[in-house]
């Protein structure tokens, strides 16, 4: 497995993006799906439906594959969201 020499960081906003993510997260460090779903404890047909926005996966496995690639879900408040909490609460409460 290569090291970028770059920090992958990419902003998702739609399920089908995820899948794009995954697949670039794995292409920087010259996985194939097979080695990245023997890593992560799944199948290899399950990252190509990922990467290809096929179907629904569990949010279990997709931490599981996160972890394999050494990325991590980050959320944080939108650039340009109009849709803001009161005052009186947080966004995560």
């Amino acid at each position: 497995m290569k090291k970028p020499s770059k920090p992958l960081e990419i902003s998702i906003r739609a399920s089908n993006q995820l899948g794009q993510a995954i697949e670039r997260a794995r292409k920087r460090l010259d996985l194939s799906q097979t080695l990245l779903a023997k890593s992560a404890g799944t199948r290899q047909a399950t990252i190509s439906n990922i990467e290809k926005g096929i179907g629904s996966t569990k949010i279990e496995t997709l931490f599981a594959i996160c972890a394999a690639l050494g990325i991590e879900v980050v959320l944080r408040e939108r650039a340009s969201s109009s849709k803001k909490p009161s005052s009186t609460q947080s966004w995560f409460e």
